[in-house]
């Protein structure tokens, strides 16, 4: 059975510290003791740990040896336009478990009233699960979480595929993506349940990003976001 992965601020002498909630968890929960093993995560990179000391919020592990690194094959950064916020959560987590490197909060012509002001008070949340997400999945790296920002800044994101999913005739995403090497990045926007105005795709297209469909299907905003970081995904592992 593969070992629970937690992650912690940083490392230092071959130890390192787990505080609050998480920590608790392990202690009153798991009811962990000195000499049982976990995996932990700096963010940079993963390693076999034994429980030091565990008492009530604090947990010290001492280092053993490294883990081995799994890198993404593509680095998929995900600009989505703001949605109700039980489904955006839901999106946060099924795209950090699937793979993603950074989430940006995106607000649109047909963002719902008072979406963008709130979202700037869920950020910390949406960390948070991104958080508990990449410990669940194994991630070495947890994915950013950007601050809310405006269409017009996101379209300025720089990437080697820079594409916008929408529901109009558009070509299939997968036929849009032709992976040459690994390491290469991709981008694309998420429009909001209202869908793209005709002034938003004008934009788009002169920006220089390509509209690519999922299907003939009209998915929700999580489901959309949760297949085309699949699809890309996939498209850099054939």
């Amino acid at each position: 059975m593969a070992r629970r992965r937690f992650f912690v601020d940083s490392i230092h002498n071959g130890a390192a510290e787990l505080y609050g909630e998480e920590a608790r968890h392990l202690t009153r929960v798991l009811r962990v003791e000195p000499g049982q093993r976990f995996e932990i995560s700096d963010n940079a990179a993963a390693y076999v740990a034994e429980i030091a000391e565990a008492r009530g919020e604090h947990v010290v592990f001492r280092i053993l040896q490294p883990v081995a690194t799994v890198e993404m094959p593509v680095r998929i950064t995900l600009l989505a336009s703001l949605f109700k916020f039980d489904r955006f959560e839901w999106m946060v987590e099924k795209t950090t478990e699937l793979g993603v490197e950074r989430i940006v909060p995106v607000e649109a012509a047909r963002t719902e009233n008072g979406l963008f002001e709130a979202s700037r008070k869920r950020v910390e949340r949406w960390r948070r699960i991104a958080r508990e997400a990449s410990q669940q999945s194994r991630r070495t790296r947890m994915p950013e979480i950007a601050m809310t920002g405006k269409l017009d800044g996101a379209l300025r994101e720089r990437a080697d595929y820079r594409l916008f999913l929408d529901e109009c005739e558009a070509p299939p995403l997968l036929g849009a993506l032709k992976p040459r090497a690994a390491k290469e990045s991709a981008a694309f926007l998420l429009g909001p349940e209202g869908g793209w105005t005709e002034a938003e795709r004008e934009g788009a297209r002169n920006a220089g990003w390509s509209p690519v469909s999922l299907g003939p299907q009209i998915l929700r905003a999580e489901t959309a976001a949760a297949a085309a970081v699949a699809i890309i995904m996939n498209a850099w592992m054939l």
